[in-house]
């Protein structure tokens, strides 16, 4: 029996304007993990999610799920899997109980098993108070919650996640964390696409940067971030007509090639010896007059590694882009 329960090798898929959506894409997670999936936007991230999950059809590749064929033997994938996507798709005008009942009947569950289920999920999220409730007066937070609770109404070995807490706020964000630690301490395997590199850091073992529909580096955060050296040096400039002047001279001090961000006027640099580093950048910048905002060391940040490997920033309130014919294609595969 393998040791992963999620397998993809070699995944292709290119849609019909030419785009290559997944290009060799590839993963290996075994059960009882979370293994975040990060990338730019239109990076690749959601297309794997839909093609391991059986929503569209990849054209080239091997895929498994608990060893079934993800392209040959989609009904055994279906059973063992849950998908939550980037939006929630309950039904607003049953109760967020009726929910959870209506999906347990879906699965074939009888009647008093199914509302036992939807009790149990109602209190690990926090909804037993509002379940008579119709879903379309929930917050947003509470309707992300309901809809994460209806892709577990029965416990599935793998778990995917498609940026599960956009929009939400840091309780919200919170207790969907404390519901994904649970089914990973019951053995189950989550696949995390996720924008905010926080919920990546907080709860993958490990985690694939995908760029251009291919992995380009892979490894626990602490790895992803030692692709770019240990200590850092991070001058805030008070004006960003200074960037220029402050990333030469880190690049002098440190004899790093420096990191720079416009948007928050922030150069840093790798090195070897923090305090001589530190002591030397402020010398240098007071005999050339630099007055900054802000100077001093720290570790690098997994936004660094994610920057240095991809060359773009994330970017948390988007999502990838709708794809030419995705829509039929999902429709197809269902």
């Amino acid at each position: 029996m393998t040791r992963h329960v999620i397998e993809a090798e070699g995944l292709r898929k290119r849609y019909g304007d030419g785009t290559r959506a997944l290009d060799g894409f590839g993963l290996a997670v075994p059960p009882g993990t979370v293994h975040g999936l990060l990338g730019p936007n239109g990076a690749g991230k959601t297309t794997a999610v839909r093609a391991l999950a059986t929503l569209l059809r990849y054209d080239a590749g091997h895929a498994t799920i608990c060893g079934y064929d993800v392209a040959r033997q989609p009904e055994e994938v279906r059973a063992r899997i849950g998908l939550t996507g980037q939006y929630a798709a309950v039904d607003e005008q049953l109760s967020g109980r009726q929910n959870l009942v209506m999906f347990g009947r879906l699965f074939r569950l009888r009647p008093r098993a199914a509302r036992a289920r939807a009790d149990e999920l109602l209190e690990r999220f926090g909804l037993t108070g509002a379940a008579e409730k119709s879903a379309g007066t929930y917050s947003g937070g509470m309707r992300r919650r309901l809809d994460l609770a209806a892709s577990m109404v029965l416990v599935p070995r793998v778990l995917f996640l498609d940026e599960p807490t956009t929009g939400l706020d840091p309780r919200s964000r919170n207790q969907v964390w404390d519901a994904v630690r649970e089914l990973v301490a019951e053995g189950v395997a989550v696949l995390l696409t996720t924008q905010y590199l926080e919920e990546a850091d907080q709860l993958a073992d490990r985690i694939a940067v995908i760029d251009t529909g291919r992995v380009v580096a892979e490894g626990t955060a602490d790895e992803l971030k030692g692709l770019i050296g240990g200590d850092r040096v991070e001058v805030v400039a008070r004006h960003a007509a200074q960037l220029p002047e402050v990333a030469a001279l880190l690049a002098g001090v440190t004899g790093s090639t420096p990191d720079t961000d416009p948007d928050t006027r922030r150069v840093s640099a790798a090195t070897a010896d923090r305090v001589r580093a530190l002591t030397e950048t402020v010398r240098a910048l007071d005999a050339r007059g630099i007055d900054v905002a802000d100077i001093g060391t720290r570790r690098p940040t997994l936004d660094e590694a994610f920057l240095r490997l991809t060359g773009h920033h994330t970017t948390a309130t988007t999502t990838e882009p709708a794809r030419p014919g995705e829509r039929a294609e999902q429709e197809a595969a269902a």
